[in-house]
């Protein structure tokens, strides 16, 4: 069983609050700022989860293959999808083993799961053998070095949640991965997570970001 089969239920009811809808808004934000979107390209959504960003993806044209280890996740992602005419497939896979041939798809996508992959380095080479030539990779994940992290790594947390098993990266190790390759990293939510609702505004981001450690690191490279 996957440690977010427990979490499946629940996991969508966090977007619907003030927070979290912020969360997906700046996160989409700073994930479609680097990733380049052709319509008709084959993308393969690593860590698919509920299908937040396979449905996003596919609304923009492209042809989206998600993948996840959690059998509850894919089974709400599957009913997210149905009866509307997106081109989505869904499929339990682990990424550090892909049943895809090699340069299957133009593009990778992976939002919020790679601090629970316990082999970054593996599912790297995984991801590039899978990705066409040319092709890019994006990877959203938690920035250990900010308030965001510090939450996440509190005993709480620790003892509460999945992210017991999470292993968070910083930015400059992020970088390290796969460097040669690397075009772009970028920051984003710089509100702390324990902002009051009336604090929570783009406005207010963007004032943070002068100062402070985004929460969110996207990272981006090219084949």
């Amino acid at each position: 069983m996957s440690i977010f089969d427990v979490e499946a239920k629940t996991y969508d009811s966090w977007y619907s609050t003030k927070m979290g809808a912020y969360v997906d808004e700046v996160e989409t934000n700073c994930a479609f700022k680097l990733f380049p979107i052709k319509e008709g390209m084959q993308v393969l959504d690593v860590g698919c989860g509920t299908g937040n960003f396979s449905i996003k993806l596919a609304k923009m044209g492209c042809k989206v293959v998600g993948i996840d280890m959690s059998e509850e996740m894919l089974k709400i992602a599957q009913e997210k999808v149905r009866g509307r005419n997106l081109n989505i497939e869904f499929y339990k896979m682990d990424v550090l083993d892909l049943k895809f041939q090699d340069e299957y798809f133009d593009g990778i996508f992976s939002m919020a799961v790679f601090e629970f992959i316990q082999n970054p380095d593996r599912a790297m080479d995984e991801m590039f053998r899978v990705l066409r030539k040319n092709g890019h990779l994006l990877i959203g994940t938690i920035n250990r070095d900010s308030r965001w992290g510090q939450m996440y790594l509190t005993e709480e947390f620790q003892k509460n949640s999945v992210f017991k098993y999470a292993n968070f990266k910083t930015v400059e190790e992020m970088k390290n991965l796969k460097k040669d390759y690397l075009v772009k990293v970028l920051q984003c939510l710089y509100i702390p997570p324990d902002a009051k609702d009336e604090d929570i505004s783009l406005e207010k981001e963007l004032e943070l970001s002068k100062t402070g450690k985004g929460g969110f690191i996207c990272a981006l490279w090219k084949k």
